[in-house]
């Protein structure tokens, strides 16, 4: 379980980190704290806040320690663009689930507009500045090198209770939370 202190931690942190590179939030920003339900939230965990959900796009904007992974997983729906907005960003990719046949197979991604050739599971680092295109079934995980990073996503319309297939089946989207201190902001997770 994710620790509520943690959460208020986090939430500083990142808001500290918005604020330094002058990315202005929005008035009452909603916010998603996870670890994936894997309880080890510096090593596998994401911050993120939404900043548009219209039915046609999604806006988000995210906070990751460095070496914090967000773990594999595809959409079946979404098309997304994953743009490094400050520090260096790696991401590990697949064009098929990893482990099945054709998972190391040569596929192409687009990165700053432009197809780049990649084997499958190979690995890609995103600059400042930098963006990935990722379609449907291409199976996906990043974390940030040499730093904290803050990451931008824009997507086709988000789903994150139904559209978010995870690699490890033992992975929840939203976590359960241990509330060993005051709630400072809902989660959108939370009831």
């Amino acid at each position: 379980m994710l620790k509520r202190s943690v959460i208020n931690k986090t939430l500083e942190e990142a808001k500290a980190a918005f604020s330094e590179h002058h990315w202005n939030l929005p008035p009452r920003p909603r916010w998603d704290i996870t670890d994936f339900g894997l309880g080890t939230f510096r090593d596998f965990g994401l911050t993120l806040i939404n900043l548009a959900e219209e039915p046609e796009y999604c806006e988000k904007l995210m906070f990751a320690y460095e070496n914090q992974r967000t773990p594999a997983h595809t959409h079946a729906r979404k098309k997304e663009d994953i743009i490094c907005r400050n520090g260096s960003l790696s991401l590990r990719l697949w064009p098929v689930r990893p482990g099945d046949a054709g998972a190391r197979e040569r596929f192409e991604v687009p990165v700053n507009g432009e197809a780049v050739s990649l084997e499958g599971g190979g690995i890609l680092t995103l600059e400042a500045g930098s963006r990935i295109t990722l379609v449907p079934g291409i199976y996906h995980e990043f974390w940030p090198v040499g730093g904290d990073c803050i990451i931008g996503e824009v997507s086709t319309a988000n789903d994150d209770a139904n559209d978010n297939f995870f690699v490890d089946e033992r992975i929840g989207r939203f976590p359960g939370i241990e509330e060993d201190a005051p709630v400072e902001v809902k989660l959108i997770g939370e009831a």
